[in-house]
């Protein structure tokens, strides 16, 4: 009886850190962020030494964060994790980056003391943020007061340009490479936020590393029809229908 050849052994994906290069000249320009850019490049030469970059998940506020960081030297520090007690030390070196202010878990009391010492010794403070300090609802009211003082950099969501440069940037990053009717077959299908490109990005990197084979528009039908991201407008579309 003929043997059948074996079928080849599945490889287990790991789950590895990804590092996204975030550098000045990896940073995707785009009308959406064009301010929130303007501010970081005219770096040090602020109208104000505190400001606040503002935007939806994924839209490039870390990046931008780091891009300071590197250039001022700050320390970063999630707004979660600031202590009253160690504000002086984060702003040992006169810049701080202070990430994700969520009123639901940074503590005001100091947060008020951070943004006065940051004033008394003029230090460049970079904050990010969901949605405008301005809106938050606090229980210390010169705390409300100053967070409404402060100058807001918003980052619009991107637009389909912008999204196509994400998804090849985000596979570049997992040094994956991937054609361009891979790239609009999955604009067409995916979430219209960077959030979604980066999840659709991850899950095509898992899957292709478990089949060991490259990621390709076919792979991508798989992916999206076994559950992956999905946009609602496109929810009726048949992955396959392409093909």
């Amino acid at each position: 009886m003929p043997r059948t050849p074996a079928e080849p052994p599945r490889q287990l994906p790991l789950d590895l850190p990804n590092q996204p290069a975030l550098r000045r000249e990896d940073f995707l320009a785009a009308p959406s962020n064009a301010a929130a850019l303007a501010l970081i490049d005219a770096f040090p030469d602020w109208p104000s030494r505190v400001a606040c970059l503002v935007g939806p998940e994924g839209a490039g506020k870390s990046h931008l964060a780091a891009i300071f960081a590197e250039r001022s030297g700050a320390l970063t520090l999630a707004a979660s994790d600031l202590v009253r007690e160690a504000v002086p030390a984060a702003l040992a070196r006169d810049a701080l980056v202070l990430e994700d202010l969520d009123p639901a878990t940074f503590s005001e009391p100091a947060l008020f003391h951070l943004l006065n010492l940051a004033r008394e010794q003029q230090a460049y403070l970079l904050m990010t943020a969901r949605t405008p300090p301005s809106g938050f609802t606090l229980a210390t009211a010169d705390l409300a007061s100053r967070l409404r003082a402060i100058p807001v950099f918003e980052i619009a969501p991107a637009d389909d340009s912008l999204l196509a440069a994400v998804l090849v940037k985000l596979f570049a990053d997992r040094q994956l490479a991937v054609d361009e009717a891979t790239v609009q077959y999955l604009l067409l299908r995916i979430p219209r936020s960077v959030a979604g490109a980066q999840r659709i990005v991850e899950a095509l990197d898992q899957a292709a590393l478990a089949a060991r084979r490259p990621v390709t528009r076919a792979l991508a039908a798989q992916v999206l029809a076994a559950g992956g991201p999905t946009d609602a407008a496109h929810a009726g579309a048949d992955p396959d229908a392409d093909d």
